[in-house]
């Protein structure tokens, strides 16, 4: 059997370009004794993919040139010769950017769907979903009646923290790049939306969407961001750093924020977090998710890029700012 995976061809200079990755073929023979065959549905694409494509020292290893680009995904059992899965099973996997696979049982997570699309598994049920929940549940400690500010308000992190936080019996504050996202955040719940885009000073309009200073930023984003949540923050806040896209293509370090020196004087709390070291609330929270999902109370609005082909565009477009909610390459029926 034949299958296409993505590879990586060169390490980014910058933004990432088609000409960073490449197609290839792989052959895979008679499944093994003991192995199981997956055939992937969804493949996830996600920030700090970016970061594993540069070769030096970070929290996890770099990928390798020539090597498929591990990740999240989602697929279907296609045969089985390992106990515990049969033909038909969802699993979830992070076998990355290929059209099928043959792995150990100790590789795959059977799914169960629960009434919900299979693809909220690697988006608002999964890591992304957790991303956000972890954040303003343990790391910020959201409490009623708080002004939240959350960037990237229209991503795949961003979106469900949003409406998470509102939930929560937050005041939430997104900001997105463009007039329809910023829009799109008051209709999912929140109850301004910045557009950053919009020509005008970052700081000036989040001291018009929280005139009296805001309780908690969930960054995303970093940079002037930061740098606008350091300046509103009131005495006591809590920053959350999930992310920090905006210097993930930076070839120098960029500056940081000029009033750190904010932080002693209002006595703020910053607290960078991996999602990896909270993984212990994934089942109940997925659970959860679910119920959220089925009842309407998290709308989720992602970006499909069909076939195998298009991964590299679904990655790069989360830099771009052409994606809406999460890019997932969606593959077959």
């Amino acid at each position: 059997m034949m299958t296409r995976e993505i590879v990586l061809a060169t390490r980014p200079a910058g933004l990432p370009t088609a000409q960073n990755f490449a197609l290839a073929e792989a052959r895979l023979g008679a499944l093994a004794d003991g192995a199981v065959r997956v055939r992937n549905r969804f493949l996830s694409t996600d920030p700090y993919m970016r970061g594993r494509m540069m070769d030096g020292p970070g929290y996890a290893a770099p990928f390798g040139l020539g090597a498929r680009i591990p990740g999240r995904a989602i697929g279907v059992v296609a045969e089985s010769r390992a106990a515990g899965f049969a033909p038909g099973d969802t699993v979830r996997s992070m076998a990355g950017w290929c059209e099928a696979f043959d792995a150990a049982p100790g590789a795959l997570e059977k799914i169960d769907t629960m009434g919900i699309e299979a693809h909220h598994f690697i988006g608002a049920a999964g890591v992304p979903g957790l991303s956000a929940y972890a954040g303003l549940t343990r790391i910020a400690r959201v409490k009623a009646g708080e002004t939240v500010f959350i960037s990237a308000a229209s991503g795949a992190v961003g979106g469900i923290a949003c409406q998470i936080a509102k939930m929560l019996g937050a005041r939430v504050i997104g900001s997105a790049g463009g007039p329809e996202k910023a829009a799109h955040l008051k209709r999912s719940g929140g109850d301004a939306g910045i557009d950053y885009k919009a020509g005008g000073n970052l700081l000036a309009a989040l001291g018009r969407a929280a005139p009296e200073g805001i309780d908690v930023y969930f960054d995303n984003v970093g940079g002037p961001h930061l740098e606008a949540a350091i300046a509103h923050a009131r005495p006591f806040g809590r920053i959350a750093v999930c992310g920090m896209i905006s210097g993930y293509n930076a070839s120098a370090p960029l500056p940081g924020p000029r009033n750190l020196v904010q932080i002693v004087g209002k006595s703020l709390r910053i607290e960078g977090f991996l999602t990896a070291n909270h993984m212990d609330l994934m089942p109940g929270f997925a659970a959860e998710m679910a119920g959220w999902i089925k009842a309407g109370r998290i709308v989720t609005r992602d970006t499909f890029h069909d076939g195998i082909e298009e991964a590299p565009a679904a990655f790069i477009s989360l830099f771009t700012g052409a994606n809406f909610g999460k890019p997932i390459v969606r593959i077959g029926p």
